[in-house]
């Protein structure tokens, strides 16, 4: 089930380094007994979406919206109840509109487009070294990934597989700073081979590391 969330208008500029805020909103929203933290993510959420920009920063407009996905309705409901007790969010943004969508059927081929960069990483010699499309296992790692995200959601991991689209001709690289950490990502549209339901839950879930922050988040 995916939440898409309409928009006010922003009163000031929204700083460009805005993902902690609206992870902070989403965790208020799931409450204080929230069971969800330090877990494995069944929920994943896009950046902002229709927006415009200039130098002071962020400013979203009549039809900015962003959206909420998780593959456990009742997590969804408490983040309903939430939005609806606390619908305010940050510099001046509040949710004008709620609309619940269902999850589509899929086909056992898919492609999508990312509402917000992938994140990925690899133990290399001790530390923890970003992993991008430039990468040549990128592909293996996120299948992984979502691998075992599937068994911890006691579903089937077999046959799945994930990687970006190598005929896409602009695929890209960003350098998103998290709370002082920088994280290298990718942008680029992502393949997905298997059954419906692994897709279905994928697109629920998100794709990568750290989609409970805001990573990984498909349109």
């Amino acid at each position: 089930m995916r939440l898409y969330l309409k928009l006010s208008g922003s009163k000031d500029p929204i700083p460009f380094n805005y993902q902690h805020l609206l992870t902070s909103s989403i965790n208020n929203w799931l409450g204080k007994d929230n069971t969800e933290h330090g877990k494995t993510s069944i929920y994943s959420f896009s950046w902002l979406q229709n927006t415009t920009t200039s130098k002071s920063g962020i400013h979203t407009k009549n039809g900015s919206y962003f959206f909420i996905s998780s593959y456990s309705t009742e997590l969804i409901k408490k983040m309903l109840s939430g939005i609806l007790k606390s619908p305010t969010l940050f510099y001046g943004i509040s949710i004008i509109d709620v609309q619940i969508v269902e999850t589509p059927q899929f086909n056992s081929s898919e492609r999508f487009l990312l509402s917000s960069p992938i994140l990925l990483r690899k133990k290399e010699n001790g530390t923890s070294k970003h992993v991008t499309y430039e990468d040549w296992d990128f592909d293996q790692l996120l299948t992984e990934n979502i691998k075992n995200k599937l068994k911890h959601a006691d579903l089937s991991s077999e046959g799945i597989r994930v990687f970006f689209d190598k005929n896409y001709t602009s695929p890209k690289t960003k350098l998103i700073n998290y709370k002082g950490v920088n994280n290298k990502t990718t942008l680029a549209p992502i393949i997905i081979e298997g059954s419906p339901e692994q897709i279905a839950f994928t697109w629920l879930v998100g794709l990568g590391e750290s989609t409970g922050i805001g990573f990984g988040a498909l349109k």
